[in-house]
C-alpha cells in the first residue's frame, strides 16, 4: 500500500461513520413520514455520544436540506465533528470555477468555514476529471477544504483524478462507493485493490444496502415504496446470508446482523458510512465498530455472497 500522506491520514483512523442521505430526502426515504426533524437530531446527538464523529452529507441530499440541518446541529455541540460533503455534477457546471462555487454554497448552509473533505459526487460526460479537480485545487487553496475525494469513480476517472492533484501536490483522499455484501463490485474489479495501493481511502456507502442486510426484510414483507421495488430479486437470494450473519453475531456477544455486515466492511479495510433515522438505529451502527470478526468469518461470508450478483471487470 502506498504511503498515506499526512493530510488524509485522519479518514484512515475512522472506523465508521454516519451517511445524511435520509436526511430531508422524502423520494427514497420517506422524510417526513418515517422521520422527522426531531427524529434526526436524536440520531445525530446518539451518534456523536458513541463517538461516531464523520458526517457524510452532499448538496443534493434533501435539495441542500440535509447541509443545512447538520449546520444547525453543529452550532449546538461542544464535540468536535468531521463534516465531508459533495459537488454535483449538473450538466450546467462546465468550468472548473463551478467546484469552489457550489462548495462556498454548501459553507453557507452548514455555517462553517471549511469541511475536512470535499468530493465530487459522479463522474461526468461533461466535465473531465481534470477540470474537476483543478477546480478542487481552488479548494484547498482557498482553505475551504482540507482534504479532496471522489465518489462513484471507477479506476479509469480515479487515476485521472489523482494524477491531476498529484500535480500541485494534493492527495486523492478517498474515493467513496456503493460496497456491502450485497454488492461487491467495486471489490471484484479490482477498485479497492487500486485505492489501498495508492492510499486512498474507501468509503462505502450503503453499507447495509438500504435496509436489507438488517433481517428486517423478507420477499413476503419488503421495504416501501421505491426501495421495495428495487429490492425484489435480492430479497429472494438473501436468507442464507441472514442465517450466517445471525450464527456470526451470536459468537461475538450476540451482536445483530447489520453489525456484522458493517464489520465485515471494516475487516476489508472500508469505511461505512451507513445511514440512520432514529436513536436505536444509530445505537445498532455504532456496535458495529469496536471489533473485529475472525479471517474465517470474514472468508465464510464472502463465500456466501460470492453468486449474489454477476459481476463485470471495471
Amino acid at each position: 500500500m502506498s504511503e498515506v500522506s499526512n493530510e488524509t491520514r485522519f479518514l484512515h483512523a475512522i472506523e465508521i461513520g454516519l451517511g445524511a442521505w435520509q436526511w430531508g430526502d422524502r423520494v427514497t426515504w420517506g422524510y417526513g413520514q418515517t422521520h422527522t426533524d426531531k427524529d434526526i437530531r436524536e440520531t445525530f446527538d446518539a451518534s456523536l455520544n458513541l463517538g461516531v464523529r464523520f458526517v457524510d452529507t452532499a448538496e443534493i441530499y434533501g435539495s441542500g436540506y440535509s447541509e443545512r440541518l447538520l449546520g444547525q446541529f453543529l452550532k449546538e455541540v461542544d464535540q468536535p465533528v468531521l463534516v465531508a460533503t459533495k459537488f454535483f455534477p449538473w450538466p450546467w457546471r462546465l468550468t472548473k470555477g463551478f467546484v469552489p462555487r457550489a462548495l462556498k454554497g454548501s459553507l453557507e448552509r452548514l455555517g462553517i468555514e471549511s469541511v475536512d473533505l470535499y468530493q465530487i459526487h459522479w463522474a461526468s460526460p461533461i466535465m473531465s476529471p481534470e477540470t474537476m479537480m483543478e477546480g478542487m485545487v481552488e479548494c484547498v487553496e482557498r482553505g475551504w477544504t482540507r482534504t479532496v475525494g471522489v465518489s462513484n469513480f471507477g479506476q479509469k476517472h480515479m487515476l485521472r483524478a489523482y494524477s491531476t492533484l498529484a500535480q500541485h501536490g494534493i492527495s486523492l483522499a478517498s474515493n467513496q462507493v456503493h460496497y456491502s455484501l450485497l454488492n461487491r463490485e467495486v471489490e471484484k474489479n479490482g477498485t479497492i485493490a487500486r485505492c489501498k495501493e495508492l492510499g486512498i481511502r474507501v468509503i462505502a456507502y450503503s453499507p447495509l444496502e438500504m435496509g436489507l442486510l438488517t433481517g428486517k426484510y423478507t420477499v413476503d414483507s419488503p421495504p416501501s415504496g421505491l426501495r421495495g421495488s428495487q429490492s425484489i430479486e435480492l430479497l429472494k437470494k438473501i436468507p442464507p446470508v441472514i442465517k450466517l450473519l445471525q450464527e456470526i453475531g451470536l459468537n461475538h456477544g450476540d451482536k445483530t446482523i447489520s453489525q456484522v455486515a458493517l464489520n465485515w466492511l471494516i475487516c476489508k479495510d472500508t469505511l461505512p458510512i451507513p445511514g440512520a433515522k432514529n436513536i436505536k438505529q444509530a445505537e445498532l451502527n455504532a456496535g458495529g465498530a469496536g471489533w473485529k470478526l475472525t479471517e474465517d468469518e470474514v472468508a465464510k461470508l464472502d463465500e456466501v455472497t460470492d453468486s449474489i450478483r454477476e459481476y463485470k471487470k471495471d
